[in-house]
């Protein structure tokens, strides 16, 4: 368990905390309620550590594959590591209250901004600015490659949840564990082209916005106010401010943001094409091949694409050593809703 030492030690007032760190900026602000509350999965505590960091830095860059990757790095450098990956329209602001707390706990915390977000940028002008689902993860894996880095746990909601999945399922050699929130999400584009009962059609209403040319201009010409209007509508319970929402939102500033997020969600759809070089990766993820590396899943409550039954839906595809915790009052972006909950995970996963 995280002790109240270590959650002191990382969210104190000192300046000398911020060394347990070296990608945050410490700040003031104390957590609200006791670590041992929020510790409790599910628990009513699981909010605390709201505002303990202020900002994540992605002062780190490297070449990996087609990419010259942003990325924020902390803890000790030869620590077991645990690579942090985050979703739309998110960014690594997302673990600015998780990377401490791992950190603090030994290890070395690595949050790369996914490609079309933040500092990272495509190398080559040239390079087809796609945006599938093993594409995506391929840049992980050139990560690690470009890092030195075998093995790393794994951990992600939304888009990363989607690519620490393929990762664990076709390279499980390169996956030491997972904690992946709403559990299981590698697409299937023909199971996608049935229809979801009403009430989830309408929580993805952005998607079939995007499939549209309003959709294309909108995203471009309003991109703030459309992700604070989702982080409202997948976060019904959380209080954010402006400065919080604002600080994730210059990651939007990228110049390919527009073209990689339209590309993601019209490929799922199946209303834009991939690279035929990775057909034959997505033919084995449309398989739904098992995870049987040990995982940790999470759902937040209130997050409207939860699925019902304590994570029954998909439960199956776990065929290693698994837990599950469903998060009392928690939405979508679980990371910076219930930062000591997903620590927590990543924490007693490592231990399995």
């Amino acid at each position: 368990m995280i002790s109240r030492r270590t959650f002191g030690k990382v969210f104190g007032t000192s300046v000398g905390s911020a060394s347990v760190a070296g990608g945050f900026v410490p700040s003031t602000a104390q957590a609200s309620t006791s670590p041992s509350d929020a510790r409790k999965p599910g628990g009513a505590g699981a909010t605390t550590t709201r505002g303990a960091a202020t900002a994540l830095t992605a002062d780190k860059r490297v070449r990996a594959g087609v990419l010259d990757v942003g990325y924020a790095e902390a803890g000790p450098k030869h620590g077991p590591v645990v690579i942090l990956l985050h979703g739309y329209p998110y960014s690594i602001q997302s673990y600015v209250d998780v990377v401490p707390l791992l950190a603090a706990e030994g290890h070395r915390v690595v949050v790369p901004h996914l490609r079309g977000h933040g500092t990272t940028r495509f190398v080559s002008g040239r390079t087809f600015r796609n945006a599938q689902q093993s594409v995506i993860a391929l840049d992980i894996i050139a990560l690690m490659d470009a890092l030195k880095i075998e093995k790393a746990l794994l951990a992600g909601y939304d888009w990363g949840s989607r690519t620490a999945d393929i990762i664990a399922a076709l390279w499980p050699q390169r996956c030491k564990a997972l904690v992946s929130v709403t559990g299981y999400l590698i697409t299937n584009r023909e199971a996608n082209k049935r229809p979801l009962p009403p009430k989830a059609e309408w929580a993805w209403w952005y998607q079939y916005y995007f499939a549209t040319e309003r959709g294309e201009l909108g995203l471009a010409e309003n991109r703030d106010d459309l992700a604070r209007l989702i982080w409202k509508f997948n976060s019904p319970t959380w209080d954010f401010d402006d400065a919080t929402f604002d600080r994730t939102a210059a990651a939007f500033s990228n110049p390919d943001y527009v073209g990689i997020v339209l590309h993601n969600y019209r490929w799922r759809l199946g209303l834009a094409a991939g690279d035929p070089r990775y057909d034959a990766l997505e033919k084995r993820l449309a398989a739904a091949p098992a995870i049987g590396v040990p995982t940790i899943t999470l759902d937040g409550e209130v997050d409207p694409f939860t699925p019902p039954g304590e994570g029954a839906a998909y439960r199956g595809k776990f065929t290693g050593k698994y837990a599950h915790r469903t998060l009392k009052g928690i939405g979508h972006n679980v990371p910076q809703e219930a930062p000591e909950a997903f620590a927590q995970a990543v924490i007693d996963v490592n231990r399995f």
